[in-house]
């Protein structure tokens, strides 16, 4: 089973940008679609974004325009390209890998394979 390890998350400014990476091992992500997902305190998990193994990739409206997903196969890594950062966008963000069984992928449990998260705080 693929495991799935994320990092660089941070404390950052308004305004500020971070990069989250999505490292896994024991597969390879190139046949998968990947899901990007966040936490705030005391709040579901939500939707952030899905980068589709076609390439294609999609967005919550909340982040559109300043998030964007890419990937570098060759590392078997996803990545996560945040700017204009607000302190609506702290939480543990967490990547995933979508279960091929699903017709919909922006719940939870659209997805099969977590990592552990990383915890993204904005100051205002």
């Amino acid at each position: 089973q693929v495991q799935l390890e994320e990092s660089g998350g941070g404390l950052v400014q308004a305004g500020g940008s971070l990069r989250l990476s999505c490292a896994a091992s024991g597969g390879a992500l190139s046949s998968k679609t990947m899901g990007w997902f966040r936490q705030a305190p005391g709040k579901e998990r939500t939707f952030v974004g899905v980068n589709w193994r076609s390439g294609r990739m999609d967005y919550a409206d909340p982040v559109k325009g300043r998030f964007t997903i890419s990937r570098d196969n060759a590392k078997n890594t996803v990545f996560l390209q945040m700017n204009s950062l607000t302190a609506e966008d702290t939480g543990v963000y967490y990547c995933a890998i979508r279960s091929e069984y699903r017709s919909t992928w922006t719940g939870p449990d659209d997805y099969n394979s977590w990592g552990q998260g990383t915890q993204v705080t904005v100051s205002s």
